[in-house]
């Protein structure tokens, strides 16, 4: 197949290892052109990935031979300039989270389905190693019938060594539902399907924060926070499965966890943050057994998600990390929020299937099956 030509909007600390992987590792990728409110940034990157346009947004997206735009913006920026990619004629992929508002990503996927373009969002960390073996094991019947998970994250207060001098990082957007609560949102839809419902709790144990990074500009302030940092959730599947969600920035260091239950088994899996990690499963006996990886992709492969779908634009199959499935998580996240406020269950308005597995075997060439 031919290469597919990007153009990164965005050049900040995630874009590195996007770049890597879609200049060195994924063959259908091409990235042509970089962009970013910092010029010395976009500069940077391009001598870094030897890249061979940097550019404004504008033209950017003004470029007719740049087919696919990947978004590595703000999470506040995310829905303007999909929305602009779109209007100049580009598919675009898109760091999560997909949007802030059930609207808006409801804007994006129905001016993408009238223009007949495509839309992809991460994380496609379940496309890695680890989520897709879980995926083999779960729908080879390792665990029995699936009726129960549970996943939690426990991390330091908005990452405390972020260049604070962004009011944003302390807004929603940056908060634990937004910004972590997908990687396990994600995995658990790949594995078990859709929700049906969901209820929750949202808190804070702090309102305000120190900025500890050296290196900031507003080192010492005292800056508000303005979302909340602790979220705790139970998600109900159309399959039956019950699922407990706690994502919290409130603590320090990063306590990842990631459990399936089934009638014949638990299956500890790998943090969804990561392309791997250790795989183990407890049966009838209580022994622990660690699984080797039935698929590829352990290393750190951001950029995988962007692969697939330009092959999907190809080929005309369904790509996997797609903005639909995106719609799904900013669903149940919006509906955790919800019903804290109002101490209901909120029903899903959407629904999703579950992406396709990885087949067996697969290669960084492979990525067309």
């Amino acid at each position: 197949m031919r290469q597919v030509k990007i153009g990164v909007i965005g050049c900040g600390r995630i874009s590195s290892i996007y770049l890597r992987n879609c200049t060195e590792t994924f063959d259908i990728l091409d990235v042509v052109a970089v962009a970013d409110l910092m010029p010395e940034l976009a500069r940077q990157r391009a001598e870094e990935f030897n890249i061979p346009r940097v550019c404004t947004v504008e033209e950017l997206l003004a470029d007719p031979e740049i087919e696919v735009v990947l978004n590595l913006t703000t999470p506040q920026s995310h829905t303007a300039l999909n929305m602009q990619a779109l209007e100049a004629g580009k598919h675009v992929y898109t760091e999560k989270p997909f949007a802030l508002s059930r609207e808006d990503a409801d804007r994006v996927l129905d001016l993408a389905r009238a223009k007949g373009l495509l839309v992809g969002c991460a994380p496609d960390t379940v496309l890695g190693a680890g989520i897709q073996t879980c995926r083999k094991l779960i729908d080879d019947g390792w665990i029995g019938t699936p009726y129960g998970a549970s996943g939690m994250v426990l991390m330091g207060n908005a990452y405390s060594g972020i260049p604070a001098h962004f009011h944003s990082y302390f807004q929603i957007g940056w908060d634990p539902l937004f910004d972590m609560a997908p990687y396990y949102l994600t995995a658990m839809i790949t594995l078990l399907g859709a929700v049906r419902k969901v209820s929750g709790s949202v808190g804070q144990a702090r309102r305000e924060i120190t900025v500890t990074n050296m290196r900031s500009p507003r080192y010492g302030e005292t800056v508000p926070i303005k979302a909340p940092m602790h979220a705790v959730a139970t998600l109900d599947f159309e399959s039956g499965v019950i699922a407990g969600l706690q994502v919290a920035k409130e603590s320090f260091g990063y306590t990842p966890r990631f459990e399936i239950y089934g009638t014949e088994g638990i299956l500890f899996a790998p943090d969804p943050n990561m392309f791997s990690g250790p795989i183990r499963i407890q049966r009838f006996d209580g022994a622990l057994s660690e699984v080797p990886f039935s698929h590829g992709f352990a290393e750190n492969s951001r950029g995988i998600g962007i692969a697939d779908m330009a092959y999907a634009i190809q080929s005309g199959r369904p790509h996997r990390a797609s903005g639909d499935l995106a719609r799904h998580v900013i669903d149940i996240t919006l509906g955790i929020i919800e019903s804290s406020r109002t101490e209901r269950h909120v029903p899903m308005v959407t629904h999703v299937e579950r992406p396709a597995a990885l087949p067996l075997g697969l290669q960084y060439n492979q990525l067309d099956t």
